[in-house]
């Protein structure tokens, strides 16, 4: 009697284990998120998303034709997942107008430009008026926009960080930091910023606070690199 008593005490235990572990899992909870990824062509934007979401770099890569598609699954915590949309959005003008078609539903954007390419850097203000025009939120708000000046790792720069802070803070860019999609400096930290600033404003946390802008303030740089990161 006492090794049927065993086993049955057995089973009702593993039972127990397998009905608290399904419970656990109906629990996890999972949010999407759209993100465009825009600017002027070869600026880096296909390189950010391939080191984002494979930790990888290609020096052959061909510009994008129209759009092409990335999906990033993030773990935020214990009992949520993030499942990131990212939309490459290829920077020719003979794509532009499609764009209102790709930004449909977006709920974050990636601003981007190389630091050794000046007119890349200009033309993020006709990239952000298009967005505001043609993208906004729920609530009519323009959806948070990050301003990324990619290439930091290499020499000869045409715009400098001042220049950077004065477009972020006038034409209410989220934030903003350089990057290095070869170096795969700033990458992660930046989109983490980003899906931030989308769940506070999902979760009706719009808190708009100078703390929480990324950006990088002036410093001397690493000897053994050329990147202010």
């Amino acid at each position: 009697m006492d090794s049927t008593r065993d086993v049955t005490r057995d089973r009702y235990l593993n039972s127990v284990d397998v009905d608290n572990s399904q419970h656990e899992v109906s629990e996890m909870s999972e949010r999407l998120f759209k993100v465009i990824i825009i600017g002027d062509p070869t600026v880096g934007k296909t390189s950010f998303v391939q080191r984002y979401v494979q930790d990888s770099f290609r020096r052959d890569y061909k510009g994008t034709v129209g759009v092409d598609f990335a999906l990033k699954i993030l773990k935020w915590s214990d009992s949520e997942t993030i499942k990131l949309q990212l939309w490459d959005i290829a920077g020719q003008e003979r794509f532009t107008w499609m764009t209102r078609v790709y930004y449909k539903d977006a709920q974050g954007c990636i601003i981007m430009f190389d630091l050794t390419n000046r007119n890349s850097f200009l033309n993020t203000l006709k990239w952000k008026k298009d967005v505001d025009s043609k993208c906004t939120l729920e609530d009519g708000s323009p959806i948070p926009c990050m301003l990324l000046a990619n290439k930091c790792d290499l020499p000869h720069r045409q715009v400098d960080q001042l220049e950077i802070e004065r477009l972020y803070k006038e034409h209410a860019f989220t934030g903003w930091t350089e990057t290095s999609a070869k170096e795969g400096l700033m990458v992660t930290d930046s989109m983490r910023f980003l899906v931030d600033v989308m769940m506070k404003q999902t979760d009706g946390r719009n808190e708009d606070t100078p703390e929480n802008s990324i950006r990088i303030t002036p410093q001397e740089p690493d000897p053994s690199s050329s990147c202010y990161c």
